[in-house]
């Protein structure tokens, strides 16, 4: 298995700079007719809602749409993708950050009872108490 690069990631979803983007693109289907299907990780995707968000000024539900045709996407492997289902799901009707939803989610399914925080957005999210 390979995993992409957040850099690798933006250009394959943003299509601004055609040339990396097909070879991004011709990455993953060789990797797909393998049958290895190329890893996308937490630390590449928070990378990745900063960039789109900062850098390309793309709205939240601009990235929500990115991700869920990531997450739907075969040929990619998305780090627990549960995790990251319910904190696209919280973050979409939350004023938190992305991070902070996928902090939360990720705890849970690692066990945690709550995620403590100084955040007063953060604390008003399901699992969060604060600090």
């Amino acid at each position: 298995m390979i995993g992409l690069d957040t850099n690798v990631l933006v250009r394959f979803l943003v299509r601004d700079d055609e040339e990396q983007f097909e070879r991004a693109q011709r990455l993953i289907q060789r990797e797909a007719r393998a049958g290895t299907p190329v890893l996308v990780s937490h630390l590449a995707l928070l990378e990745t809602e900063w960039v789109l968000r900062s850098r390309y000024k793309l709205t939240k539900t601009e990235i929500l749409d990115a991700f869920s045709d990531l997450m739907s996407a075969v040929d990619l492997n998305v780090e627990d993708d549960a995790a990251i289902e319910a904190a696209l799901f919280t973050w979409k009707n939350s004023s938190a950050q992305f991070a902070d939803c996928l902090i939360g989610a990720r705890h849970r399914t690692l066990g945690c009872r709550a995620t403590a925080t100084f955040d007063t957005d953060a604390a008003k999210l399901p699992g969060f108490v604060a600090a």
